[in-house]
């Protein structure tokens, strides 16, 4: 059994959906598991994750369009207002939405279907530098690259 993290940041023009499938899985590729779990998880409260559509952009656009209309900024039912009108609202999304996927990893790919992407999705409106942490943990064996994986140090 073996593991590996990695922290990746995500820089954001402010509130939308940013596609990070293509970094997740290329950093998989290098560590070498070929079976085993992906624990993406967003070190953030005003940010949050999805695995979503990918092909179609009008999906995401979608999305966006259905929270702010579901949460809207500038709610007067919000009190927490200290860093600007759509910063409850964020935590609510946040809220509604996921911190942290967990994705099959098989043949030492993510295993997603078809039309499906990862997704970092903005809440806030100013952009934001996003940490999204990465633990892959599986087996790992001879021939994939990165090749056979030493075991971790016993404590």
């Amino acid at each position: 059994m073996h593991q590996r993290t990695e922290t990746l940041t995500v820089e954001t023009r402010g509130a939308g959906l940013y596609e990070i499938t293509d970094q997740v899985a290329g950093w998989l590729r290098q560590v070498g598991i070929t079976t085993g779990i992906l624990t993406v998880f967003v070190q953030h409260t005003s940010a949050s994750l999805l695995c979503q559509e990918n092909a179609d952009p009008e999906v995401q656009r979608d999305l966006e369009r259905f929270f702010r209309r579901l949460v809207p900024d500038g709610d007067p039912l919000f009190r927490h207002v200290a860093e600007g009108p759509d910063d409850m609202p964020a935590h609510v999304k946040a809220a509604l939405t996921a911190a942290s996927l967990t994705l099959p990893i098989h043949a030492g790919r993510l295993a997603l279907g078809t039309w499906q992407g990862l997704f970092l999705y903005e809440h806030r409106r100013h952009p934001h530098q996003r940490r999204v942490l990465l633990h892959a943990i599986g087996d790992a064996t001879s021939g994939t690259p990165g090749g056979s994986l030493p075991s971790p140090p016993l404590a």
